[in-house]
């Protein structure tokens, strides 16, 4: 009986092992094909994106083919309906950003520097003196000289990143065409490789992380869009000249927590300053009532309507698995890192479950604890108590279910 029990452990133990082989080579592939890998992936989120309203369309009694079709028009002329609207209006704002440096720039070495030294007593002016720079550009010129010389050698090469980049925008539209087509038979697949005495489970989990990865990538990016809408308008609207500009960029870094609304006042507050020249009270407090009205709505309409308490990643989380994606496997990183700290959310839920139910939790059997006695931990449970006065244990539904 001993030496099945140590086979059985031995069998269970090889399997993790190749389950962990097999994670280790997926993770040295992404890594060794990650600059190819960018459209692939895209592609993959945009048709697992797009599938449920092609079966949505299926179920209302069009034929695959014709669902895909119409869905894949309806990206490609959302996407065209963004570049003719969007592009040109963000083109003004940069011009008018460029324009407007020379006053950042005096506004910064006049305003800004002056008030930081009289407070702190640093002197920073004189670092930043235009003849102090060129001497220690002088002084360090062999130095420069091999930096330089790196800046040309990756200019050199550019054209080529820029001809893969081409080749990239050219086939993600392929792809995700072809992902939307075969999504379903894609599942299928995978789905008949997993081991039929873990398909319960597997199919669970795959649900669990559809619905928390379709309420952060659909309904986070709805939230995005609306935020950025709302602060761009109401700043325009309140006659910040970069409005549009700062309210388009606060909009896409909200899928941090608080992370866009804090970058937006920041700038449209260093831009309200450099604007008027001086302390506009009016302006910064129209600024504020656009980032407050912002928020509210966010808070108590837009998430709780659109995205939901499904999504479990705290703000750390989100920030952690961005920067480490992005270290680890560049861009693509960067694309695949929250679908994958959001799958890993659910898969830590799933074993924390396990251990609430396992032996290991809930222990042997039932402890009596006498009254006045305290346990190990310096603590008396009431309920314990009272099962002590009455001179036995009721055991909880851990210890029925242990």
């Amino acid at each position: 009986m001993h030496d099945t029990s140590a086979g059985a452990d031995i069998a269970r133990f090889l399997r993790r092992l190749q389950w962990g082989l097999v994670a280790i080579t997926v993770l040295w592939l992404v890594a060794l094909l990650g600059p190819i890998l960018t459209p692939f992936v895209l592609a993959a989120l945009l048709g697992w994106l797009g599938d449920p309203l092609v079966d949505r369309l299926e179920r209302a009694g069009r034929s695959r083919p014709v669902a895909v079709t119409l869905v894949f028009i309806l990206m490609v002329m959302l996407l065209v309906l963004v570049v003719l609207i969007l592009v040109p209006m963000v083109e003004r704002q940069v011009v008018t950003l460029i324009d407007a440096l020379p006053q950042y720039r005096d506004w910064f070495m006049e305003t800004a520097l002056p008030w930081v030294e009289k407070r702190t007593g640093i002197e920073i002016t004189s670092w930043l003196d235009p003849q102090r720079l060129i001497e220690l550009v002088r002084s360090h010129w062999t130095q420069a000289g091999g930096v330089a010389a790196t800046l040309f050698g990756y200019l050199s090469s550019s054209g080529f990143a820029f001809l893969a980049w081409i080749a990239n925008i050219v086939l993600l539209p392929i792809l995700t065409f072809y992902f939307l087509r075969d999504w379903d038979l894609l599942v299928e697949r995978v789905a008949a490789m997993v081991p039929r005495d873990h398909i319960d489970t597997v199919t669970r989990l795959a649900r669990e992380s559809d619905e928390v990865l379709g309420a952060f990538l659909r309904g986070q990016f709805i939230v995005m869009l609306a935020l950025g809408a709302i602060y761009a308008i109401g700043l325009s609207a309140v006659g910040l000249n970069l409005g549009l500009l700062i309210g388009i960029v606060a909009g896409l870094i909200s899928f941090v927590p608080y992370l866009g609304a804090t970058t937006g006042v920041v700038l449209a507050v260093l831009a309200a300053l450099v604007q008027a020249q001086g302390f506009d009270l009016q302006l910064l407090v129209l600024v504020g009532v656009v980032f407050t009205v912002g928020q509210l709505i966010e808070s108590y309409i837009l998430t709780p309507r659109i995205v939901g308490d499904r999504i479990g990643l705290h703000p750390v989380a989100v920030i952690f698995a961005i920067m480490a994606g992005g270290q680890l496997f560049g861009f693509v990183g960067m694309l695949i890192a929250l679908p994958v700290a959001a799958v890993g959310n659910v898969l830590l839920r799933f074993a924390h479950e396990r251990y609430t139910h396992s032996r290991l939790y809930a222990g042997d059997g039932p402890k009596i604890v006498l009254e006045g006695q305290r346990t190990p931990a310096g603590i008396v449970l009431e309920d314990d108590v009272g099962n002590a006065g009455n001179g036995r244990a009721e055991p909880d539904d851990r210890d029925r279910g242990a």
